[in-house]
């Protein structure tokens, strides 16, 4: 798709024209996109959506933690932080055998990316070592290989590309305001460096947030806004919705609301049309209608599997019941 290609759409906001790839996008066109009215918003990005992906395909991707707990990040949503009792115990890394036998159920199970997180401020070096074997097991597979470890160096990130990895999932969070609110152990900057070491070993960037943790609509909008503004789109954006955990500083924050949330699932198709939009933690807290929408919207990537690191998700069975209500297929790996 051309860069400059522009995609008018008529669908009942008139004169509203949107750049099908338009990797600085302003507030201001972001803020019109959440004030159009919803079933417009939701028709607009279905339509982007369209004129980027094979439609009613979803990509199945699995999640396992192999190694839990005592994260010495302060990050307010996680359970895993060290910093609050939420009777998430440390554990060590786990076996390769068993790495290896996760993977080999989840590509069972349709998925065609295995992700991998590991409870730490950045990878320890015998941490490494463990991570890259885990990493060339999950490619001798024929699965994509995405990781989550923390801030990486550049030597760090180069190694990872040589074991083959595909995917570095570390997320902004949030917007750069409220982000103080919820982490103080990790700058924004931080984050923001670990990404340009991402990109300089050549691995695709897998970066988003979580939503619902207390934010404004206008921090919504700032996070979206900063994401369009690193030097390449993100090929993936997992969106999450926050699931309370005891003992946390968020504990007891208000769910966001339900079209709030498709809202800027809808926005975030529109603002990156040709990324991979996941839509990520919490899905145990939306029906199958809402999930729907959500796809409606432009999701087309889904965590599949019972289990989030340490969070409830909906088991595969129900996954792929809603799949066929919605005549969707899962993506097939590229031979």
């Amino acid at each position: 798709m051309k860069q400059n290609l522009k995609l008018t759409l008529n669908i009942g906001v008139r004169g509203m024209s949107l750049p099908t790839h338009s990797p600085k996008w302003d507030k201001k066109a972001i803020t019109d996109l959440f004030k159009t009215p919803f079933l417009d918003l939701v028709t607009m990005a279905r339509t982007v959506y369209k004129e980027n992906f094979t439609r009613n395909e979803i990509e199945l991707c699995a999640l396992l933690s192999v190694k839990t707990g005592a994260c010495p990040e302060d990050c307010a949503y996680c359970p895993q932080s060290g910093h609050y009792k939420t009777g998430v115990e440390k554990e060590q890394l786990l076996p390769l055998e068993t790495v290896v036998k996760q993977a080999k159920l989840a590509k069972e199970n349709g998925a065609t990316r295995f992700c991998l997180g590991a409870a730490w401020r950045s990878p320890p070096k015998k941490g490494m070592t463990k991570i890259i074997e885990y990493i060339k097991a999950i490619k001798s597979l024929g699965l994509e290989a995405c990781v989550t470890l923390g801030m990486l160096s550049d030597e760090q990130a180069q190694q990872l590309k040589e074991a083959g990895l595909d995917y570095y999932n570390h997320n902004l969070d949030t917007s750069p305001r409220y982000y103080k609110k919820i982490i103080t152990t990790r700058t924004y900057q931080d984050r923001l460096d670990t990404l340009a070491a991402v990109r300089k070993a050549n691995i695709h960037v897998c970066c988003g947030g979580i939503i619902g943790m207390g934010e404004t609509r206008d921090d919504r909008i700032e996070f979206l806004y900063q994401l369009s503004q690193l030097p390449e789109p993100p090929k993936s954006l997992p969106i999450n919705r926050l699931i309370t955990i005891q003992g946390t500083p968020l504990e007891k924050v208000s769910q966001i609301e339900n079209f709030e949330f498709i809202r800027t699932i809808a926005v975030a198709r529109i603002v990156f049309p040709e990324t991979m939009l996941r839509l990520a933690a919490g899905r145990e807290t939306m029906s199958e209608e809402m999930q729907a929408w959500c796809f409606m919207a432009g999701a087309n990537s889904i965590f599949y599997g019972e289990k989030l690191l340490t969070s409830a998700n909906p088991d595969e069975n129900s996954d792929q019941q809603l799949l066929q209500k919605l005549d969707i297929k899962a993506k097939q790996q590229a031979a």
